[in-house]
């Protein structure tokens, strides 16, 4: 979603690939924590109010913290707060679109159109949808994401087919399936697609077929709800050189994108249960993680990479206003990670803490 925090996590991951990140000799070692937490510290120092951490390696699980919950109070980051965690959303929606596949009651490979007729171009399958390969203007790159801008809208109501309709009005920035390229319109349609074929709404289905079972009890997909209910911190953007505290807005901008509320704890249970095959059929659990040679780095909502030390990493992260998140997990559930960051007015490259910290626990 543009936000500039959850950007440097792939800027991160990438550093850590080219330059060996931490502790590479050695991938059985246990977590250097003070390493995890001089990482922690370093975020905040550049480019966060705060920041909590969920991490795991080898069935050792630990929580971390650093930084204050509130500009101008002592409070810390809540160390299972809740946050908005942004495109993770989309690795639940990616998540439901394959069971659905699973069921027979959708194709991969057909046209959106089969389900959804007059919506998209017809030539964009369900798959280029979940795979970033449909072509399709990102409507948020038309939407005031600045902070002057988004204090105009941040507690509209937005209606789903209003975003894709922001998209479509725009062409194809290329044939379906022929190039990679990260939009979210791709998930707003994915969500109609998963109503459609339920006749239920989709925060209904998501909590029927995911929360609900594995037992997520902090994780909702909010809908016209602009608070974040229970223990969170705070996070702020500058306008006309005050800090403003945005994390109260109306997410129904993010719908299927990213408008979750989750934590750490959540987050951690929900990627082990997805990369343990709980969650998909074999079929499916297959294509979850299928690359091409279009899309090398991104499967079916989940990104994936390859680090020098032989580990490969798979998640996703997000980023929504005043919020930047990510999870990641090893495809065998030794090593994982779930961070948010409640971002501060600060410009700083928090590239450097993450490195640290994915090198720690990664590799």
């Amino acid at each position: 979603m543009g936000i500039r925090f959850t950007a440097t996590v792939a800027v991160a991951i990438l550093l850590i690939a080219t330059t060996g990140g931490t502790a590479l000799a050695d991938t059985t070692a246990s977590v250097d924590r003070e390493v995890v937490q001089e990482g922690l510290d370093q975020v905040v120092a550049t480019a966060a109010l705060g920041v909590q951490l969920r991490a795991t390696s080898d069935g050792e699980q630990f929580t971390a913290r650093s930084g204050k919950a509130e500009l101008n109070k002592d409070k810390p980051v809540p160390l299972n707060g809740k946050f908005r965690a942004g495109s993770i959303t989309k690795m639940f929606v990616s998540t439901v679109v394959l069971q659905l596949a699973g069921e027979g009651k959708v194709d991969l490979a057909a046209p959106v159109e089969t389900y959804l007729p007059g919506l998209i171009d017809q030539q964009i399958t369900v798959r280029d949808l979940l795979q970033h390969t449909s072509g399709l203007y990102d409507h948020n790159d038309a939407l005031p994401f600045d902070p002057a801008g988004f204090e105009q809208i941040r507690y509209r109501h937005w209606e789903p087919e209003e975003l894709v309709a922001i998209s479509t009005s725009r062409p194809l920035e290329f044939r379906p399936g022929t190039k990679w390229k990260y939009s979210n319109t791709n998930y707003v349609v994915a969500g109609l697609l998963i109503e459609k074929i339920t006749g239920r709404p989709l925060e209904r289905v998501v909590e029927q077929r995911v929360l609900k079972p594995l037992r997520l009890n902090d994780t909702v997909l909010p809908g016209d709800n602009d608070r974040i209910d229970g223990p969170h911190a705070h996070g702020y953007w500058a306008i006309g050189g005050k800090p403003v505290d945005i994390t109260r807005f109306n997410t129904s901008v993010f719908w299927a994108e990213g408008n979750i509320v989750s934590t750490t704890k959540d987050l951690d249970t929900f990627v082990a249960a997805l990369a343990s095959g709980r969650l998909l059929r074999p079929a499916q659990q297959q294509e979850l993680t299928r690359t091409t040679a279009v899309s090398p780095g991104y499967g079916l909502g989940v990104s994936i990479q390859v680090l020098p030390c032989g580990t490969t990493v798979w998640g996703h992260d997000g980023g929504v206003p005043g919020s930047g998140s990510l999870v990641l997990t090893t495809p065998d559930l030794r090593k994982r990670v779930a961070l948010n960051a409640n971002t501060s007015l600060g410009e700083g490259d928090p590239s450097p803490g993450l490195q640290k910290i994915l090198g720690a626990v990664f590799c």
